[in-house]
C-alpha cells in the first residue's frame, strides 16, 4: 500500500514539473546522488537545506553528511531544498508533501530531520518546510511517531530564537556528533523509551544542546536573568562539538542538471583562522586552524575531478593564503593539470603581493575579477576592527594585480561598525577612487572596482557581541554618501538595505522570545527574508507588537560585559574574558597580532588539548602559561 500510494505521489510530481521555472530542482537523480533501498534500511535522515536548490546543492557542509551517512550500511540519508514559490503553490494545489529528491518519500516518514542553518535570515524558511512536510512546527508538540527534528551550521551558535522549534541543535561541527546522534536514536527505537527520555539521552552527548531541558529566567527590563538546567545530562555550558582531525575530503559530490551558484569541485584545505578580526563570527568559531596535508589534498582533487567531470577547482578556507603549503599546493596543481585547462579558485587571500603571486600561478584565474577585503577604509578603524591593512599596502597589491592582466578588482567593505564616523565612510570612497586610478595608469580604460559594501551586525561569541548596531537612520545617510561619493561607471556599488540588516540583528542576538516573533512573522507570509525581492519588513514589525516586544532592544542597545546573553549557556571554546579583552582593546584601538605563531589563551587549547593533532596551527601552550595569560586577561579588565 506505501509504495503504491508513493508511486501515485511520484506520478503527480511529474505532472507538476512542466509548470514550474525550473523543473531540475526537484526531479534527483544526478550524478553521484545516492539512492539505497528504502524498506531495508532501519535509520532514514533527511538532510534539510532551508533554501532553494541552487544555493544548498553547493553547501560542502551538507554533502560532507550526506557523505558520512551514507557510507552507513544501516542509514540512508537523502536530501531536500525549500521549494521556490512556484512549487510550493503546485504542491499545496495539488495537496503534495514535502519530499526527498532520492525517492521522493515524504518528510514526515523519516526517522531523523537534519536542518542545515549556515545564517539567520532562513528561519522562517524552515518553519515552512516543517509545515509544507505535515510535520508539527513546535518541537512540544511532536510525539513519539513524528521525526526527530535537529539543526547545526553556524546560526546555531544562537539557538535560542528558534528554540521552540528544534528538538536538539548540534554546537560545532557535525561529522562525529552526528553518528553518534544516530546511534541514540537507534538505541531509543529499539526500546521502550517514550520521546522525553530520547531528547535527554542526546542532551548527554557532547556538543548537543536539547533546549527543553533548560529553563530561562528574565528581569523586568528583558535582559536574561538566569539560564538553569532542568536535567543532569543537560550541561552547562553546552560545548561545541569539533573534530581533531578532518575526515578525508568529500571526492564524489553531487551533479546538477541545472546551473547552481557554485558548479564546481570544493575541497576545503584548512579549518579555522588565526587572523583574530574582531567582527568576525566565522572567524572565532571555527578555532582551532587544522590543515590538510598538500598530498592528501592533490588525492583528493584527482578524484573528485574524474567523478564529478567539472573544470574548476575551489581550494576552501576561511583565508586560503594563511595555508602553510600554500605555495606547494599551487605549484603541484598548476604542474599537474597544465594541459587540461582547470581553472583553480581561491576564495579569502590575503591583502599582499604573495597572493596576487599565488593567483597568477592559477591557470584560468582571471576568468573573474580578484577579490579583496579590506572592510575599512581608515587605520583607526583597522585599528578598532584587528584588520592591519594599511592604505598603501592595498594599493600596491592593486597594483600587483592590474599588472598582472585583471581588469577588475572586488572590494569588500563594512558599514556600521563601533565608533564610525562619516569620515570613515568618506574613506572609502576616496580608497574605491585610489584603486580605479591605479587600475587606469596600467590597464586604461578597462579598470574597473566593484564596491561592495554591507552594514555590520555584532555577532554572538565575537568581541563585539557586546556592542549595538548602527541606527538605521545612520546607516543610510552613510550609504547616500557612499552613493554620491561613487558615481562613475567604471565603479560599481552595492549595499545591504538597512531592513534586511535590522533584521539579521533580531534573528542573530535574539532570546527565547523570538520563536513567537518569527512564527508569526512566517505565519502572516514571511519567507525568503534573505532574497531582495521578498520584502516582509512590514510583517516583522507587526510580529513583535504582537508579542509586546521592541526591535530596538535587540539591535540597537549596548550590553554590559557582566550581563547574561542569551547564549551565554553555549561555549564556542573561546573564553569569554579573552572576547572582553579583544572588545576592550578595540576601544583603546590595540591591535592583537596573528595567533599563528603565538599563544595568547583564547581558550581554545584548554578546552581541546585532549584533541590536539600535529597538524593543529595552534601552538599548545604548558597549562601554567595559559593560566598566567588569564591573569593578563584579568589586568587588562581595568582598560
Amino acid at each position: 500500500m506505501q509504495a503504491k500510494l508513493k508511486s501515485e505521489l511520484s506520478i503527480i510530481i511529474d505532472s507538476i514539473l512542466p509548470l514550474v521555472q525550473k523543473p531540475g530542482r526537484y526531479t534527483g537523480g544526478e550524478l553521484n546522488s545516492i539512492v539505497k533501498d528504502w524498506g531495508s534500511i532501519p535509520t532514514r535522515v533527511a538532510l534539510a537545506f532551508p533554501d532553494i536548490y541552487d544555493l544548498g546543492l553547493p553547501n560542502l557542509g551538507l554533502a560532507i553528511l550526506y557523505d558520512l551517512l551514507n557510507k552507513r550500511p544501516d542509514v540512508l540519508a537523502e536530501r531536500c531544498y525549500a521549494p521556490w514559490l512556484d512549487m510550493e503553490d503546485q504542491m499545496i494545489k495539488h495537496s503534495i508533501p514535502l519530499f526527498s529528491l532520492e525517492t521522493r518519500h515524504p518528510l514526515s516518514e523519516f526517522n531523523i530531520i537534519g536542518f542545515s542553518l549556515p545564517y539567520e535570515m532562513l528561519f522562517t524558511n524552515v518553519l515552512n518546510m516543517l509545515h509544507l512536510a505535515n510535520v508539527p512546527l513546535f518541537a512540544k508538540e511532536r510525539n513519539d511517531l513524528h521525526p526527530l527534528v535537529i539543526a547545526g551550521g553556524h546560526a546555531a551558535y544562537n539557538p535560542e530564537p528558534m528554540h521552540a522549534f528544534f528538538d536538539a541543535f548540534v554546537i560545532g561541527e557535525g561529522e562525529e556528533v552526528l553518528l553518534e546522534i544516530v546511534n541514540t536514536y537507534q538505541a531509543w527505537k529499539t526500546s521502550s523509551m517514550n520521546r522525553p527520555e530520547l531528547l535527554q539521552n542526546l542532551a548527554a552527548i557532547a556538543g548537543v544542546y536539547v533546549p527543553s531541558l533548560y529553563h530561562v529566567n528574565y528581569m523586568p527590563d528583558g535582559r536574561v536573568e538566569s539560564i538553569s538546567s532542568q536535567h543532569p545530562n543537560a550541561s552547562l555550558p553546552v560545548t561545541k562539538r569539533i573534530v581533531g582531525k578532518l575526515p578525508p575530503p568529500v571526492t564524489n559530490l553531487i551533479v546538477p542538471y541545472i546551473e547552481i551558484v557554485h558548479d564546481r569541485v570544493a575541497i576545503e584545505i584548512m579549518r579555522g583562522c588565526t587572523r583574530g578580526c574582531r567582527f568576525c563570527h566565522a572567524g572565532m568559531i571555527n578555532r582551532p586552524v587544522r590543515e590538510r596535508p598538500v598530498d592528501e589534498i592533490m588525492a583528493a582533487v584527482d578524484v573528485a575531478l574524474k567523478t564529478t567531470g567539472h573544470q574548476e577547482v575551489a581550494l576552501l578556507s576561511l583565508s586560503s593564503s594563511d595555508y602553510s603549503h600554500i605555495q606547494e599546493l599551487v605549484d603541484k596543481l598548476s604542474e599537474r593539470y597544465a594541459s587540461e585547462h582547470l581553472v583553480i579558485s581561491l576564495p579569502s587571500l590575503r591583502i599582499e603581493s604573495f597572493s596576487v603571486d599565488i593567483m597568477d600561478r592559477l591557470k584560468g584565474s582571471r576568468l573573474g575579477g580578484f577579490t579583496l577585503a579590506p572592510e575599512a577604509a581608515t587605520d583607526r578603524m583597522r585599528e578598532i576592527i584587528n584588520k592591519p591593512v594599511s592604505t598603501e599596502q592595498l594599493l600596491e597589491t592593486a597594483r600587483a594585480i592590474y599588472n598582472r592582466g585583471w581588469t577588475t578588482i572586488k572590494l569588500y567593505f563594512m558599514i556600521g561598525h563601533p565608533s564610525e564616523t562619516m569620515e570613515d565612510v568618506q574613506a572609502i570612497i576616496d580608497l574605491c577612487k585610489q584603486v580605479h586610478q591605479v587600475g587606469r595608469s596600467i590597464v586604461g580604460g578597462r579598470a574597473k572596482v566593484h564596491a561592495g559594501v554591507s552594514t555590520f551586525v555584532p555577532k554572538a561569541h565575537t568581541p563585539f557581541q557586546w556592542t549595538s548596531c548602527d541606527d538605521p537612520g545612520n546607516v543610510l545617510e552613510k550609504q547616500k554618501l557612499l552613493r554620491s561619493g561613487l558615481r562613475n561607471p567604471n565603479i560599481k556599488l552595492s549595499w545591504t538595505d538597512p531592513k534586511d540588516t535590522q533584521m539579521e540583528a533580531w534573528l542573530s542576538r535574539g532570546d527565547r522570545r523570538l520563536s513567537n516573533v518569527i512564527f508569526d512573522a512566517w505565519k502572516t507570509g514571511a519567507k525568503f527574508d534573505a532574497w531582495q525581492d521578498q520584502d516582509h519588513h512590514s510583517k516583522w514589525l507587526a510580529a513583535f507588537t504582537t508579542n509586546g516586544l521592541d526591535p530596538a532592544f535587540y539591535a540597537l542597545r549596548e550590553r554590559a560585559l557582566d550581563e547574561v546573553l542569551p547564549w551565554s549557556h553555549i561555549n564556542s571554546g573561546v573564553h569569554p574574558r579573552y572576547l572582553q579583552t579583544e572588545y576592550k582593546w578595540s576601544r583603546k584601538r590595540k591591535l592583537r597580532e596573528d595567533c599563528r605563531e603565538k599563544c595568547f589563551a583564547c581558550g581554545i587549547m584548554p578546552n581541546y588539548n585532549s584533541l590536539y593533532q600535529p597538524n593543529w596551527y595552534c601552538p599548545p601552550p604548558p597549562k601554567s602559561s595559559w593560566r598566567v595569560r588569564e591573569k593578563q586577561h584579568e589586568s587588562t579588565d581595568q582598560l
